[in-house]
């Protein structure tokens, strides 16, 4: 996948597909997690591990043990959804984001038409209930989302004009906008936050294609990470001593759908990479559901607090039922058919060690089912993943850390699926 010329994005097929994942969940519940890395786990130990989630368009929260399931309910006329973007340093205070319904739509070309979408960003206490708009003064465009909290008064935000995206630095309130990067050299998202928050680590959706960097939080002092004809790099977190960055590998000229990729690390000074895994052995793009309910987005891996690595592996010879379709343009941003007699196999979650490659299974089914989403509870003591059937939609399940003791927790609003979850 990659990124667009400065007239749009266009310059790679894949840059359409993927450009969803760009704007919406992928960089907000998925890549933004490095900044809030153990951010409450001692101040709060008398409380339960805590999860938010989507579902339907709104944002829920649960304990880990199940208990606790509310959904977030604001009164806001015309915001069509929200969703989690980061959690303050205090533990108490998210970053939200709610959207307008959106501009695309039959006649109305994803590319074209979804980023005029206009965009709120929130801060809501989790105590007292209170919620406040940010970002409203000296506003860049309609459609900014959060791609990375650095502390309490910046925010780095992704703006996109013209169908150009770029990423600003601003204070909360919206003021003293700095470029991040420029307009032109490509749309950079997956961002994460070092663990001294002196460097951040994000995907360039260039026009020579997918490549990961690292900069200064001002966006000086670039290090590319990785960068190479025909391989689409995606995703970034860095490890627990800030020395490596996380990252996956998609063939993409060979798998346009960009169902699978391998599990790679690359030092944070760009004198080292590793491919961990072989034979594209991760799930990438996530699909799920049949057609009245599907779904996806991109699955990235993740790191433990003792430094090993979780992600849904692809059992042998698997196939999941929504088949891309290359051959046609991309209006929609799935461009899919839904093929349930083709799909086969599934995925499980996995650790694997980077400093011996020792693997271990945490999850297992039969018959198979795909499970997706893994991550750490900030004490270490949980992973919280998404299971979906063939067919059907995600529902949020918890384990142990070792993968004992799986259970369902919730399957969204009326049953209706649960994705991206995240600890609180």
């Amino acid at each position: 996948m990659s990124e667009a010329s400065p007239r749009g994005f266009r310059t790679f097929d894949s840059g359409r597909r993927r450009f969803l994942a760009a704007m919406t969940l992928s960089p907000i519940l998925s890549t933004i997690a490095g900044e809030s890395r153990g951010l409450a786990a001692g101040r709060e130990a008398a409380r339960p591990a805590r999860l938010a989630f989507t579902s339907q368009g709104k944002t829920g929260l649960v304990d880990a043990d199940g208990a606790g399931l509310r959904y977030l309910d604001f009164d806001k006329p015309g915001q069509a959804t929200w969703q989690v973007g980061a959690t303050f340093p205090d533990g108490r205070r998210i970053l939200l984001l709610s959207m307008e319904p959106r501009r695309d739509g039959p006649g109305r070309p994803f590319e074209e038409y979804y980023t005029q979408t206009p965009t709120h960003l929130w801060i809501h206490d989790l105590q007292t209930g209170s919620l406040e708009e940010i970002c409203t003064r000296e506003r860049l465009a309609p459609f900014t989302t959060p791609a990375l909290l650095l502390g309490e008064d910046r925010l780095l935000v992704q703006v996109v004009r013209d169908k150009v995206g770029q990423i600003f630095s601003v204070r909360l309130d919206g003021t003293d906008a700095r470029e991040f990067t420029r307009a032109g050299e490509g749309l950079p998202y997956g961002l994460s936050l070092s663990p001294d928050a002196r460097r951040v680590a994000y995907h360039l959706a260039s026009p020579e294609g997918y490549q990961v960097w690292t900069s200064d939080v001002d966006g000086t002092h670039r290090v590319r990470i990785a960068a190479r004809p025909g391989h689409l790099y995606f995703g970034t977190s860095w490890s627990p001593d800030g020395r490596w960055i996380l990252y996956v590998d998609c063939l993409s000229g060979e798998d346009p759908g960009h169902d699978w990729a391998d599990v790679c690390i690359g030092r944070a000074d760009g004198g080292e990479s590793r491919v961990l895994t072989t034979g594209q052995a991760m799930w990438f793009a996530a699909t799920y559901g049949d057609p009245k309910t599907r779904g996806g987005g991109s699955n990235v891996p993740a790191w433990t607090r003792d430094g090993s690595i979780l992600f849904p592996r692809r059992l042998p010879d698997s196939r999941v039922a929504w088949e891309y379709q290359p051959s046609r343009p991309d209006v929609d941003h799935f461009n899919r058919d839904y093929k349930p007699e083709l799909a086969r196999g599934g995925a499980e979650i996995v650790r694997i060690d980077p400093r011996d490659g020792r693997v271990v299974a945490l999850t297992s089914s039969r018959p198979p089912v795909w499970d997706f989403r893994a991550s750490e509870s900030p004490d270490g003591r949980h992973v919280a993943f998404c299971r979906a059937k063939t067919g059907g939609v995600p529902e949020i399940w918890v384990m142990n850390a070792d993968g004992s003791d799986p259970r369902p927790i919730t399957r969204g609003i009326n049953d209706l699926g649960a994705d991206h979850p995240r600890w609180l």
